[in-house]
Formats: structure tokens, C-alpha cells, sequence
């Protein structure tokens, strides 16, 4: 680890698009009021940086003993109702095109519609999947394993794969080095300055952004751990290799169950496509799974990322506080339903991630009292977040109209090429052009790009 510092110590100090932070900048915490920056209104407030005045056994005594019992049979019947709402909007979008008493142009509507409700259900069964993941499916783990390589097999995500790398970012949640995904880069991951260029173009964004959420899972993230840590960088992360470096020797064997499965299943399709048309087989399923990916990048991207969520480095992180740094985002009541819970109430999944999702929503609202400011609030509306983080998150921060700081955690000196734990927010606006153009550069460098 001493000597990856000192690798990037020399490589950054070299960097043009370097600049050190003086040190009176980094001696106390940046004022941003005191340089020409006003509060934007309706801007939520960032996590407290003081540890949490609670610990995880008050957090589990507010909330009512039966939430954590785990149901198998109310499991499966919420199973059953997912399974069978994707199979009644298959059965109805076999009529699309064939009712006589409809005008052809309806297709033009009907069939969007159904990749998108269907999407949205199918997400709904890769929900249920990660329950049994956590174990939160069933209290049987054979009948977790079962349900969750079925469902998991079905949208396309290898469910063991899954569910170990999972894990580790349960485990990891909030830390700088050893996040799973969406994690954010280092001083030493300087953008490139065309891309720096492109970013500028919306356009470019637009695409950039498009191609994300229906390839951001497979294979960009699942084969080439796209958005994971650095860590990993130069190895073998494919989560369908048993050799890869993301699993134990001694999970070799669940790999190759998931991938028998996985692969079957694809053959399948293949045989589907040859016997009835791949025009067919695109129109019923394969779109509606692109719209799945689709929602998963989505929640989980928004789950962990805005400008005001922090990472942590070294000893500065801690389970809790790492499991703290997500956020309850709502889609609205439908979609809310739809995904079981499972974004707007996704801090009390970290925290007790082997809860059942049906009482996700009691369990929230009892450790709401207790989390008080430390329970990231809902921010604006999903489409305003996706488009402000992934735009704010992947270009420079320091604009002359929105500005992010850096607030230490303690009082040492900041070295350019050790990144001090830090956190990310932007509740304040440049009501004149920034003055410490140090802090701006030193920002863009620490910020680059969330996703790149």
C-alpha cells in the first residue's frame, strides 16, 4: 500500500492538471459563505461529518421485533403476484397489432408501454432475487438459493455472482478504497483532457448517459468492472470467471452453479429466437429487459450517489458510517410498490439487510426518529437527480455557477498525493466567479468523473 503511495504521489506531482491545496485552505474547513457563495435554496444538508452519536443495537431496539421475522409463505405469494403480473401484461401484449376494432398506429403507443410496465415488474423479480441474496427471502437457505437462481437467471444477473460481490459492497459501503461500485476516483485518476472537451457537450452527455443505464450492468459492470475499485484494476473481475479475484477459492463451486443456470437459460432464448423470430423474441422480452438494466442502474446509481453523499478513506470509515451513506429515493407510489421498497428504503436495507422487504416501511419510520439529521432525505425527483448528479458528478464541479468543498475530517496537512478522507456536497451557489481558483482545480481532479 506504501509503495501504490508512492506511485501516485510521484505520478500526480508530475501532473499539470495537478495544483497542491495551500495549506491555510485545508487548515480548517472551507468557508464557502465567506467567499461569495450563497446557500441554493431547497439544497438538502449533507451528511454530518461527526461520528454517530447511536449505534447499530439502538438503531435495531427502535424498530418492532417482528419486522426482522422473515416469512416464507408471504415471500412466495408476492412472488407469485410479481410473476404473475409479468405474465398477464405478456399474455395482453400478444394482442397489440391484432384488434381489429384498433387503429394500427396504436402499436406506436401500446408496445412502449408494455416494455416499460413490464421492465419495471421484471426489475421487480430481480428484487425479490436479491432478497434471497440476503437471506431476507426466507429464514431457509436451500429455498433462498432456489427462488433466487431462478429469478436471478431470468433478468439476465448471474445470482451467486451477484450476491457474493454484493456483499462486499454491503461490507464497504461508503469507503473511498474498497466500495464495490460507483466509486468514486482519486487525485490519480485525472480526466483526460478531451474528455474534459466532450463533457461539455450535451450531446455527448445525452449518449454518454443512455449507454450507461442499458449497458451499464451487463456487460460493462458484470465482465469489465466498470464503476468498481481500483483495487481490481489490471485483474480478473469477471463475474462469470470462478477464477476471478472477487470470489474465494472456495466459491468457485456456486460460480459454476450460477453460470450452468445462467447460460442455460440464455441457450433458451437463443432456441426461442431461432423457433418463433428474433423480432419476436426482442418485442416480449428483450426489451423489457433492457428497461430492467435500465431501472437497476438507476436505483442503485441514485441509492449511492449525489453531491452531497460522502466517501470515507482509512480509519476515518467505519461500517456504520459507510452503511449511513445512502439515501431513500421515491419514484412515486406505483414504482415505489412495484420495486418493493427498495429504494425508499434503502438506508434501513443497509443497515439490516436481512430485514424482509415487506416491512421495510415500518422499520424506516421507526429509525427515523433515532438516524434524525443522519438519514439522507428524499432529493427532488428521480429524473432532476439522475440528470443533476450524473451531470454535476461527471464533469468539473467547480463551475462559476455551483461549486463542491472538501471538509477535512482532522486537522493534519493535506498532501496532493494523499486524498484525505473527504466528503462531496453542493448546497451553495457562486454568486461571483470563485476567487481560490487552487480549491477548483484541486476539486476537479479529486472529483473527476463518478462513472468514468
Amino acid at each position: 500500500m506504501e509503495k501504490d503511495r508512492n506511485e501516485n504521489k510521484s505520478s500526480e506531482s508530475n501532473s499539470p492538471w495537478v495544483t497542491p491545496v495551500p495549506l491555510e485552505a485545508v487548515k480548517k474547513p472551507f468557508q464557502p459563505e465567506a467567499h461569495g457563495y450563497q446557500s441554493v435554496k431547497g439544497a438538502p444538508p449533507p451528511l454530518p461529518l461527526e461520528k454517530p452519536p447511536f449505534t447499530l443495537k439502538e438503531l435495531r431496539d427502535a424498530i418492532p421485533p417482528h419486522c426482522f421475522e422473515r416469512s416464507t409463505a408471504l415471500a412466495l405469494l408476492y412472488t407469485v403476484h410479481n410473476v404473475g403480473m409479468c405474465a398477464a401484461l405478456f399474455y395482453c401484449s400478444t394482442w397489440i397489432g391484432h384488434l381489429p376494432f384498433l387503429p394500427s398506429w396504436t402499436s406506436w403507443v401500446l408496445w412502449p408501454a408494455y416494455w416499460f410496465v413490464q421492465g419495471a415488474y421484471m426489475f421487480g423479480l430481480w428484487i425479490l432475487a436479491h432478497e434471497c441474496g440476503h437471506e431476507a427471502y426466507s429464514e431457509y437457505p436451500l429455498v433462498n438459493d432456489i427462488v433466487g437462481l431462478v429469478l436471478h437467471s431470468f433478468v439476465l444477473v448471474p445470482y451467486h455472482n451477484w450476491r457474493i460481490s454484493h456483499r462486499k459492497h454491503h461490507m464497504n459501503t461508503g469507503s473511498a478504497e474498497n466500495e464495490e461500485v460507483f466509486v468514486p476516483p482519486t487525485r490519480s485518476r485525472v480526466t483526460p483532457i478531451w474528455v474534459e472537451m466532450l463533457e461539455d457537450s450535451p450531446i455527448y452527455n445525452f449518449f454518454r448517459m443512455i449507454g450507461i443505464l442499458i449497458i451499464g450492468l451487463l456487460p460493462l459492470y458484470l465482465v469489465f468492472n466498470f464503476s468498481g475499485p481500483q483495487k481490481y484494476k489490471g485483474k480478473n473481475a469477471n463475474h462469470f470467471s470462478p477464477s476471478a479475484v472477487i470470489f474465494l477459492p472456495k466459491q468457485r463451486k456456486e460460480i459454476i452453479i450460477s453460470d450452468i443456470v445462467y447460460f442455460t437459460w440464455v441457450g433458451l432464448i437463443c432456441y426461442l429466437c431461432y423457433e418463433h423470430s428474433l423480432t419476436n423474441v426482442f418485442f416480449y422480452y428483450g426489451m423489457p429487459q433492457i428497461i430492467t438494466n435500465y431501472h437497476l442502474v438507476l436505483v442503485t446509481f441514485l441509492q449511492h450517489t449525489d453531491t452531497y453523499i460522502p466517501h470515507f478513506r482509512g480509519e476515518d470509515w467505519y461500517w456504520l458510517r459507510g452503511a449511513l451513506c445512502t439515501v431513500d429515493r421515491s419514484f412515486g407510489k406505483w414504482l415505489d410498490g412495484v420495486f418493493h421498497h427498495i429504494s425508499d428504503t434503502h438506508v434501513c436495507h443497509h443497515l439490516f439487510p436481512k430485514l424482509p422487504f415487506y416491512h421495510a416501511e415500518e422499520a424506516t419510520e421507526a429509525i427515523s426518529k433515532v438516524l434524525g439529521k443522519y438519514r439522507m432525505p428524499h432529493h427532488a425527483t428521480s429524473k432532476h437527480s439522475l440528470t443533476s448528479n450524473f451531470l454535476d458528478i461527471s464533469r468539473r464541479k467547480c463551475t462559476n455557477n455551483r461549486m463542491a468543498y472538501i471538509v477535512l475530517l482532522t486537522d493534519h496537512i493535506y498532501s496532493p498525493a494523499d486524498s484525505i478522507s473527504f466528503r462531496i456536497t453542493s448546497p451553495y451557489r457562486a454568486s461571483a466567479p470563485a476567487t481560490h481558483k487552487h480549491v477548483d482545480k484541486s476539486l476537479s481532479t479529486i472529483l473527476g468523473k463518478m462513472m468514468a
